[in-house]
């Protein structure tokens, strides 16, 4: 049994599941297409290529850091060459208006366990991926490697739950009065004991632009505990009076 890790971090991320014409929505966490698609670009595949080898791997991600929302009001221009003026003029009516939003500063662990043969081919691939990597759309590149590494012998759920805490020395640093950290953990259903779930359509069937299909699938929401290796015990809180010998104004 194997498992692949990957660190999902960046300035903007963003992991649509329902968005829908002028409003682009971002879940608080990776969708499993979304990341399917990121090793689909490694691997070299057109849109119009089969992804079902990919799409049957079991999916989980942690969040290491959640981020915060950020949305980005966008207006679109359309050009046209006006032969008069022998110019490029942009029309004025009917211009579409857009929200995007976008997750800012945040840090996710992804894992996917299943064909020992198929992980294998996606470790490669994200050393030098053919094309370009995003993290949900574009506009957002990854900060950092996104291999892991790819663990053996283990099983999805330990995996997540073993592998060390990946947020920002920063947001650890904030964090350091505290000795351990409380994550949450989103997993396909099935890999552990059911909790009801969340349904959501999220497992990509093609991603052709002529016609995107998506089929649903079962999350289940976990957590687990992880040491912060810039805890600092006996730290004082910060008193800003004290450079005034405890008088206060």
């Amino acid at each position: 049994m194997s498992v692949l890790l990957l660190k999902l971090a960046g300035p903007l991320q963003s992991w649509g599941a329902d968005s829908r014409f002028t409003e682009r929505k971002t879940r608080h966490e990776p969708t499993k297409s979304g990341v399917i698609g990121l090793l689909a670009a490694a691997l070299g595949r057109r849109r119009t290529e089969p992804v079902d080898d990919l799409a049957s791997l079991c999916f989980g991600v942690r969040i290491d850091q959640p981020g915060y929302y950020e949305c980005d009001f966008q207006t679109e221009h359309t050009r046209v060459w006006d032969g008069l003026s022998a110019r490029w003029v942009f029309k004025k009516k009917g211009l579409p208006l857009s929200r995007r939003y976008y997750l800012a500063d945040a840090v996710f662990v992804a894992a996917f366990e299943g064909d020992e043969a198929v992980l294998h081919a996606c470790a490669e691939s994200l050393v030098r991926p053919t094309f370009p990597l995003f993290l949900g759309r574009r506009a957002c590149p990854p900060s950092t490697k996104v291999l892991l590494g790819l663990e053996e012998g283990v099983n999805l759920l330990d995996a997540l739950r073993n592998t060390p805490w990946q947020a920002s020395e920063r947001y650890q640093f904030r964090h350091r009065r505290d000795s351990v950290i409380t994550l949450e953990i989103l997993y396909d259903q099935g890999l552990g004991q059911a909790d009801g779930g969340e349904t959501v359509r999220d497992v990509p069937l093609s991603f052709s632009q002529a016609k995107r299909e998506y089929s649903w699938r079962l999350v289940s929401h976990d957590s687990v505990t992880v040491q912060n290796p810039l805890y600092r015990s006996g730290v004082p809180e910060h008193d800003p009076w004290s450079a005034l010998d405890g008088r206060t104004v």
